[in-house]
């Protein structure tokens, strides 16, 4: 075991694992932090921890993951690319490992644009593939970038993202490669509602044998209504949302109890599928729902 962490046993005992997402808040009181934490205690494994998402500023991943630590929670703290230099990334991780974070995810990050400061400049001093390395390198080698020897290596399991609905399509199973060479320990998707996509991607992953290297966990999110599938198919970037799923919303006399139900059998759908060894449930604003959603999927024997 590389960390220890729940999620990490989880995973290498083969149970199907659950991560759920947590939106740190605009706001310098952790008490909706708390509130989502009571909500959501038990119904997955572990709990991302977003880093100024959307380009953002939000409370930081790090202490809002003390704060589930203090709840009885396990956090996966985020850490982006964009916001900081390799000193910054190297000195964050050390001090959430002491902290007791033991599950890091890796990302580039939001452009600036995106968020309500257009004018920020971005770091990217290391791409998430960069990153990874250099965080297994302080976990496997005990050593800095730089080389410097640490007194105490962190113990961490490592976290990328993968978006298989971005173009060019036959690139992203290329780019996966790269993270896992890199030090993935495990992999969180891009909301998936395109499932054919989604299927030939994996079958491509399973051609390279990519599922026997990595540990993925399939993205799911539900939708509120059909102008939200509306904002992801026409404003997201690298998101896929067919028409049909829009369609069922548009008609649906209650949207949102529709958009659960998607997202449930979503949920079973994906535990059939080779390879898939868990899902990660992200509902920005709608978090209290996750627990409903497991249960309704047949997680809710799950720690």
């Amino acid at each position: 075991m590389r960390s220890g962490s729940n999620l990490e046993q989880a995973l290498e005992s083969g149970r199907f694992a659950v991560t759920a997402e947590i939106g740190p808040p605009r706001s310098a009181s952790a008490e909706r932090i708390r509130t989502h934490a009571r909500q959501m205690k038990g119904c997955a494994d572990a709990f991302n921890l977003t880093d100024n998402q959307t380009a953002m500023s939000r409370m930081s991943s790090i202490a809002c993951a003390v704060v589930l630590l203090q709840d009885g929670l396990e956090p996966v703290v985020q850490m982006t690319c964009r916001d900081r230099n390799r000193i910054a990334l190297q000195g964050d991780v050390l001090g959430a490992s002491a902290l007791g974070v033991r599950n890091i995810l890796c990302l580039s990050g939001d452009h600036q644009t995106f968020g309500s400061m257009k004018e920020a400049k971005n770091v990217y001093d290391l791409d998430s593939i960069q990153l990874l390395m250099v965080l297994r390198r302080m976990r496997d080698e005990g050593k800095l970038w730089s080389g410097d020897e640490l007194e105490v290596a962190p113990k961490l399991f490592l976290g990328a993202a993968a978006n298989p609905f971005a173009d060019p399509f036959e690139y992203r199973v290329i780019r996966l490669a790269k993270k896992i060479k890199a030090g993935a320990d495990f992999i969180q998707t891009q909301s998936i509602y395109d499932m054919q996509r989604f299927e030939r991607w994996m079958s491509l992953v399973r051609e390279k044998g990519l599922h026997q290297k990595v540990h993925i966990l399939a993205g799911v999110m539900p939708l509120k209504s059909h102008k939200t599938a509306l904002y992801m198919k026409n404003k997201v970037s690298g998101m896929c949302v067919p028409d049909s799923i829009i369609d069922r919303l548009r008609r649906a006399s209650d949207p949102k109890e529709e958009g659960i139900q998607m997202c449930v059998e979503q949920i079973q759908h994906l535990r059939d599928i080779e390879g898939i060894r868990g899902v990660h449930i992200m509902a920005p604003a709608w978090e209290e729902k996750v627990p409903e959603i497991v249960r309704r999927a047949g997680l809710s024997s799950i720690s």
